[in-house]
Protein backbone atom coordinates (compact mmCIF):
# COMPACT_ATOMS: atom_id res chain seq x y z
CA UNK A 1 0.00 0.00 0.00
CA UNK A 2 2.94 2.24 0.85
CA UNK A 3 4.42 2.00 -2.51
CA UNK A 4 1.13 2.26 -4.42
CA UNK A 5 0.20 5.29 -2.53
CA UNK A 6 3.86 6.90 -3.56
CA UNK A 7 3.34 6.04 -7.14
CA UNK A 8 0.15 8.17 -7.13
CA UNK A 9 1.42 10.94 -5.47
CA UNK A 10 4.30 11.43 -7.80
CA UNK A 11 1.59 11.19 -10.95
CA UNK A 12 -0.27 13.99 -9.33
CA UNK A 13 3.30 16.11 -8.75
CA UNK A 14 3.84 14.96 -12.47
CA UNK A 15 0.14 16.26 -13.88
CA UNK A 16 0.51 19.25 -11.46
CA UNK A 17 3.28 21.63 -12.73
CA UNK A 18 5.24 24.02 -11.86
CA UNK A 19 3.04 26.93 -9.62
CA UNK A 20 5.21 29.45 -11.00
CA UNK A 21 4.02 28.94 -14.43
CA UNK A 22 0.37 30.26 -13.49
CA UNK A 23 -0.15 33.81 -14.44
CA UNK A 24 -2.67 36.01 -11.73
CA UNK A 25 -6.21 36.44 -13.84
CA UNK A 26 -6.58 39.94 -15.01
CA UNK A 27 -9.83 41.70 -14.42
CA UNK A 28 -11.47 43.16 -17.63
CA UNK A 29 -13.61 45.83 -16.33
CA UNK A 30 -10.79 47.22 -14.25
CA UNK A 31 -8.38 47.09 -17.02
CA UNK A 32 -10.45 48.42 -19.76
CA UNK A 33 -11.78 51.09 -17.50
CA UNK A 34 -8.60 52.24 -17.20
CA UNK A 35 -6.75 51.51 -20.68
CA UNK A 36 -8.84 52.36 -23.39
CA UNK A 37 -6.20 50.76 -25.83
CA UNK A 38 -6.28 47.56 -24.07
CA UNK A 39 -7.50 44.08 -24.53
CA UNK A 40 -6.73 42.20 -21.90
CA UNK A 41 -6.38 38.23 -21.25
CA UNK A 42 -9.88 36.27 -20.02
CA UNK A 43 -9.77 33.85 -17.22
CA UNK A 44 -9.79 31.12 -19.50
CA UNK A 45 -6.60 32.64 -21.21
CA UNK A 46 -4.97 32.64 -18.28
CA UNK A 47 -5.88 29.17 -17.34
CA UNK A 48 -4.50 28.17 -20.61
CA UNK A 49 -1.11 29.60 -19.63
CA UNK A 50 -1.41 28.01 -15.88
CA UNK A 51 -1.60 24.42 -18.11
CA UNK A 52 0.60 25.20 -20.41
CA UNK A 53 2.59 21.82 -21.14
CA UNK A 54 -1.35 19.94 -21.24
CA UNK A 55 -3.16 23.25 -23.42
CA UNK A 56 0.08 23.49 -26.11
CA UNK A 57 -1.52 20.88 -28.90
CA UNK A 58 -5.06 22.58 -28.56
CA UNK A 59 -3.52 26.05 -29.03
CA UNK A 60 -1.49 25.05 -32.28
CA UNK A 61 -5.04 23.54 -33.77
CA UNK A 62 -6.68 26.52 -32.65
CA UNK A 63 -3.99 29.21 -34.50
CA UNK A 64 -5.28 27.32 -37.72
CA UNK A 65 -8.75 27.54 -39.51
CA UNK A 66 -11.56 29.12 -37.17
CA UNK A 67 -10.45 30.64 -34.31
CA UNK A 68 -11.66 30.68 -30.96
CA UNK A 69 -12.65 34.54 -30.40
CA UNK A 70 -12.24 34.08 -26.73
CA UNK A 71 -8.85 32.94 -26.86
CA UNK A 72 -5.18 34.58 -27.03
CA UNK A 73 -4.33 34.03 -31.02
CA UNK A 74 -7.54 35.79 -32.17
CA UNK A 75 -7.73 38.32 -29.18
CA UNK A 76 -3.56 39.40 -30.28
CA UNK A 77 -4.25 39.80 -33.40
CA UNK A 78 -7.47 42.29 -32.85
CA UNK A 79 -4.94 44.19 -30.75
CA UNK A 80 -2.79 44.67 -33.12
CA UNK A 81 -5.45 46.56 -35.32
CA UNK A 82 -6.00 48.50 -32.26
CA UNK A 83 -2.60 49.72 -32.88
CA UNK A 84 -2.96 50.06 -36.88
CA UNK A 85 -6.22 52.27 -36.22
CA UNK A 86 -4.56 54.62 -33.88
CA UNK A 87 -1.35 55.06 -35.93
CA UNK A 88 -3.38 56.18 -38.87
CA UNK A 89 -6.23 58.04 -37.37
CA UNK A 90 -5.44 58.81 -33.62
CA UNK A 91 -5.62 62.12 -32.05
CA UNK A 92 -5.69 64.12 -28.35
CA UNK A 93 -9.30 63.57 -28.77
CA UNK A 94 -10.00 60.42 -30.72
CA UNK A 95 -8.60 56.86 -29.32
CA UNK A 96 -9.47 53.27 -31.03
CA UNK A 97 -10.51 50.72 -28.68
CA UNK A 98 -11.32 46.93 -29.76
CA UNK A 99 -14.10 46.18 -27.58
CA UNK A 100 -15.22 42.41 -28.94
CA UNK A 101 -13.89 39.62 -31.41
CA UNK A 102 -16.67 37.81 -32.74
CA UNK A 103 -14.84 35.71 -35.37
CA UNK A 104 -11.39 34.89 -36.73
CA UNK A 105 -9.76 32.68 -39.02
CA UNK A 106 -6.06 31.92 -39.31
CA UNK A 107 -3.86 30.25 -42.10
CA UNK A 108 -0.04 29.40 -42.93
CA UNK A 109 0.62 31.73 -46.36
CA UNK A 110 3.60 30.25 -47.84
CA UNK A 111 6.32 29.93 -46.12
CA UNK A 112 6.26 34.08 -45.84
CA UNK A 113 3.98 34.11 -42.76
CA UNK A 114 0.16 33.85 -41.44
CA UNK A 115 -2.90 35.42 -42.45
CA UNK A 116 -6.06 36.25 -39.84
CA UNK A 117 -9.01 37.20 -40.91
CA UNK A 118 -10.90 38.70 -37.80
CA UNK A 119 -14.69 40.01 -37.36
CA UNK A 120 -14.53 42.35 -34.54
CA UNK A 121 -16.40 45.50 -32.62
CA UNK A 122 -13.93 48.65 -32.31
CA UNK A 123 -14.94 51.65 -30.13
CA UNK A 124 -14.49 55.24 -30.69
CA UNK A 125 -13.81 56.51 -26.85
CA UNK A 126 -14.38 60.00 -27.76
CA UNK A 127 -17.79 59.92 -29.22
CA UNK A 128 -17.98 55.96 -27.80
CA UNK A 129 -19.71 55.45 -30.61
CA UNK A 130 -19.04 51.47 -31.81
CA UNK A 131 -18.46 49.59 -35.60
CA UNK A 132 -18.61 46.10 -36.77
CA UNK A 133 -15.03 46.03 -38.44
CA UNK A 134 -13.65 43.62 -40.69
CA UNK A 135 -9.86 43.22 -40.60
CA UNK A 136 -6.78 41.39 -42.16
CA UNK A 137 -3.77 40.78 -40.26
CA UNK A 138 -0.78 39.19 -41.81
CA UNK A 139 2.17 38.61 -39.65
CA UNK A 140 5.62 38.01 -41.43
CA UNK A 141 8.22 35.13 -40.55
CA UNK A 142 11.90 36.01 -40.21
CA UNK A 143 13.33 38.78 -39.27
CA UNK A 144 11.55 41.20 -37.02
CA UNK A 145 8.99 42.93 -39.63
CA UNK A 146 5.57 44.59 -38.65
CA UNK A 147 2.53 43.12 -39.40
CA UNK A 148 0.48 44.07 -42.15
CA UNK A 149 -2.83 45.30 -41.52
CA UNK A 150 -5.45 45.87 -43.63
CA UNK A 151 -9.05 47.22 -41.18
CA UNK A 152 -12.28 48.93 -42.54
CA UNK A 153 -14.50 51.12 -39.72
CA UNK A 154 -15.64 54.14 -41.75
CA UNK A 155 -18.59 55.14 -39.70
CA UNK A 156 -15.81 55.93 -36.62
CA UNK A 157 -13.93 58.36 -38.69
CA UNK A 158 -17.03 60.29 -38.86
CA UNK A 159 -16.56 61.52 -35.56
CA UNK A 160 -14.97 65.24 -36.02
CA UNK A 161 -12.50 66.70 -33.96
CA UNK A 162 -11.18 69.46 -35.44
CA UNK A 163 -12.50 72.08 -33.62
CA UNK A 164 -10.70 70.57 -29.87
CA UNK A 165 -7.63 69.72 -32.00
CA UNK A 166 -7.27 73.17 -33.42
CA UNK A 167 -7.94 74.79 -30.23
CA UNK A 168 -5.51 72.75 -28.37
CA UNK A 169 -2.90 73.07 -31.28
CA UNK A 170 -3.27 77.22 -31.38
CA UNK A 171 -2.88 76.84 -27.21
CA UNK A 172 0.18 74.92 -27.02
CA UNK A 173 1.93 76.74 -30.03
CA UNK A 174 1.49 80.38 -28.37
CA UNK A 175 1.91 79.25 -25.16
CA UNK A 176 5.01 81.18 -23.68
CA UNK A 177 6.07 78.08 -21.91
CA UNK A 178 6.62 75.09 -23.08
CA UNK A 179 4.30 72.28 -21.33
CA UNK A 180 5.98 69.98 -19.04
CA UNK A 181 4.46 66.95 -17.44
CA UNK A 182 4.93 64.09 -15.08
CA UNK A 183 3.23 60.19 -14.42
CA UNK A 184 -0.03 60.41 -16.52
CA UNK A 185 -1.88 58.83 -14.46
CA UNK A 186 -0.39 59.60 -10.91
CA UNK A 187 0.13 56.50 -8.54
CA UNK A 188 -3.80 56.64 -7.80
CA UNK A 189 -4.83 56.51 -11.08
CA UNK A 190 -5.67 60.01 -11.42
CA UNK A 191 -4.88 63.24 -14.34
CA UNK A 192 -5.70 66.93 -14.23
CA UNK A 193 -8.48 66.89 -17.17
CA UNK A 194 -6.36 69.31 -19.43
CA UNK A 195 -3.60 66.55 -19.26
CA UNK A 196 -6.00 63.99 -20.66
CA UNK A 197 -5.39 65.22 -24.31
CA UNK A 198 -1.32 64.40 -23.83
CA UNK A 199 -2.06 60.88 -22.34
CA UNK A 200 -4.37 60.34 -25.05
CA UNK A 201 -1.47 61.56 -27.53
CA UNK A 202 1.11 59.48 -25.69
CA UNK A 203 -1.36 56.20 -26.54
CA UNK A 204 -1.26 57.38 -29.60
CA UNK A 205 2.29 57.55 -30.28
CA UNK A 206 2.92 54.89 -28.24
CA UNK A 207 1.01 52.71 -30.93
CA UNK A 208 4.11 52.99 -33.20
CA UNK A 209 5.84 51.03 -31.01
CA UNK A 210 3.43 48.39 -30.46
CA UNK A 211 2.29 48.01 -33.72
CA UNK A 212 6.14 47.88 -34.90
CA UNK A 213 6.78 45.29 -31.93
CA UNK A 214 4.11 42.73 -32.08
CA UNK A 215 3.71 39.74 -33.42
CA UNK A 216 1.79 36.41 -33.35
CA UNK A 217 2.87 35.96 -29.16
CA UNK A 218 2.63 39.45 -28.04
CA UNK A 219 0.17 41.81 -26.81
CA UNK A 220 1.30 45.39 -25.57
CA UNK A 221 -0.84 47.86 -23.47
CA UNK A 222 0.55 51.54 -22.73
CA UNK A 223 0.47 51.93 -19.28
CA UNK A 224 1.49 55.25 -18.00
CA UNK A 225 3.27 58.62 -19.66
CA UNK A 226 6.20 59.03 -17.31
CA UNK A 227 7.29 62.38 -18.62
CA UNK A 228 6.13 64.57 -21.57
CA UNK A 229 8.01 67.69 -22.23
CA UNK A 230 7.04 70.10 -25.49
CA UNK A 231 9.56 70.92 -27.48
CA UNK A 232 9.96 74.07 -29.61
CA UNK A 233 7.59 73.89 -32.65
CA UNK A 234 9.08 73.05 -36.16
CA UNK A 235 7.61 73.49 -39.04
CA UNK A 236 4.20 74.26 -37.50
CA UNK A 237 4.04 71.06 -36.10
CA UNK A 238 4.23 70.81 -31.97
CA UNK A 239 7.10 68.90 -31.03
CA UNK A 240 7.14 66.17 -27.46
CA UNK A 241 9.59 64.58 -26.02
CA UNK A 242 7.80 61.42 -23.91
CA UNK A 243 8.85 58.75 -21.84
CA UNK A 244 6.31 56.01 -21.86
CA UNK A 245 5.94 52.64 -20.09
CA UNK A 246 4.60 50.02 -21.74
CA UNK A 247 2.88 47.28 -20.16
CA UNK A 248 3.79 43.40 -21.60
CA UNK A 249 0.48 41.64 -21.17
CA UNK A 250 2.52 37.83 -21.79
CA UNK A 251 5.52 38.46 -19.57
CA UNK A 252 4.25 41.21 -17.34
CA UNK A 253 6.97 43.38 -18.10
CA UNK A 254 6.56 47.41 -18.19
CA UNK A 255 9.02 48.25 -20.77
CA UNK A 256 10.24 51.85 -21.13
CA UNK A 257 10.71 53.92 -24.23
CA UNK A 258 11.86 57.26 -25.49
CA UNK A 259 9.99 58.58 -28.49
CA UNK A 260 10.51 61.89 -30.39
CA UNK A 261 7.37 62.99 -32.42
CA UNK A 262 5.86 65.57 -33.77
CA UNK A 263 2.00 66.74 -34.31
CA UNK A 264 -0.85 68.48 -36.11
CA UNK A 265 -4.51 68.77 -36.87
CA UNK A 266 -3.10 68.51 -40.28
CA UNK A 267 -0.59 66.04 -40.39
CA UNK A 268 -1.67 64.39 -37.38
CA UNK A 269 1.84 62.18 -35.11
CA UNK A 270 4.75 61.82 -37.44
CA UNK A 271 6.82 59.88 -35.47
CA UNK A 272 10.91 60.90 -35.56
CA UNK A 273 12.48 58.49 -33.06
CA UNK A 274 11.48 55.62 -31.03
CA UNK A 275 14.62 54.14 -28.87
CA UNK A 276 13.70 51.39 -26.04
CA UNK A 277 15.03 52.04 -22.95
CA UNK A 278 17.58 49.72 -20.59
CA UNK A 279 14.90 47.49 -18.50
CA UNK A 280 14.88 49.00 -15.01
CA UNK A 281 14.56 46.73 -12.28
CA UNK A 282 13.97 48.93 -9.52
CA UNK A 283 11.36 50.91 -11.44
CA UNK A 284 7.78 51.04 -9.24
CA UNK A 285 5.15 49.70 -11.59
CA UNK A 286 2.52 52.39 -12.90
CA UNK A 287 -1.00 52.15 -11.55
CA UNK A 288 -3.84 50.05 -13.08
CA UNK A 289 -1.71 48.18 -15.65
CA UNK A 290 -3.04 44.92 -14.28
Amino acid sequence: MSVRLMVVLAVLTGVTGSPNVTMRPEDDSADMSAHPNSVPETMEQTDIAGQQEEEEPEEYVMATGELNPNHYPARRAAQVVQHYLNTRYGSPYRLFHVERVYSGNAEDVGDSGRKYQLEISVQETASNATEKCSADIFFPRGEQHSPEVQASCVELLKNDTKVQEEALYQQYKMNQTLLTAHHLPDSHGNMEPDMKPFWHLGIVASSFVMLGESTENTLYNMAQVANVTQLPTENDQLKFDYHILLHDMVSQEIIHWKLLFTWSPAEGVHMLKMDQLPHCHDCDKPPNTN
